[in-house]
């Protein structure tokens, strides 16, 4: 049995677009029970050269985002970089999943040899479907994901495996 480009990219979006959903939802949840001030959180990273949990979750969002579009062969909708608080960020993954869920397997499969080229001031990066989705959209999915988790782990948000990974295997 073949996995196709849509099996093999809308459902783990969406894995992990509602995993990490709930995962901030806990870090709002610490914040209100420890009195922390949200926006504490949100700007705070790792290390002083990171990104922030905001743009964390921006750039999250926007690989699922992009990534499906571009499989799919579709421009994909903008989402601007406003958000400041829990909820609007809540709403934004909202907004992501439910356009991600929007996509059909009919628009993914057999885009696994489709060129996909994005443009960079480094110049102009080239893809087969395939290597876009295996190689550059979904790490850079999965590592804005870990760092979104990281980020509040590190600051006491009770976390764990389960939380990233979205639950139970099904």
């Amino acid at each position: 049995m073949t996995l196709s480009m849509y099996q093999a990219s809308v459902p783990v979006y969406l894995q992990f677009l509602n995993a990490t959903s709930a995962v901030l939802a806990k870090g709002a949840a610490f914040a209100e029970t420890r009195k922390i001030d949200p926006t504490v959180l949100l700007q705070t990273r790792l290390y002083p050269d990171m990104h922030p949990l905001v743009r964390q979750v921006q750039i999250f969002t926007d690989q699922a985002v992009r990534g499906a579009s571009r499989l799919a062969g579709v421009e994909p909708p903008s989402f601007p970089d406003t958000e400041t608080t829990f909820e609007e960020l809540k709403a934004r993954l909202d907004k992501v999943t439910a356009y991600v869920q929007s996509l059909t397997a009919a628009q993914l499969d057999g885009s696994e040899d489709r060129e996909i080229v994005l443009k960079t001031p480094r110049g102009d990066l080239k893809f087969s479907g395939q290597q876009f989705l295996l190689n550059f959209s979904l790490p850079n999915f999965f590592f804005h994901a870990t760092a979104i988790y990281a980020i509040l782990r590190h600051v006491g948000v009770e976390l764990g495996k389960v939380d990233f990974m979205g639950g139970a295997p099904r």
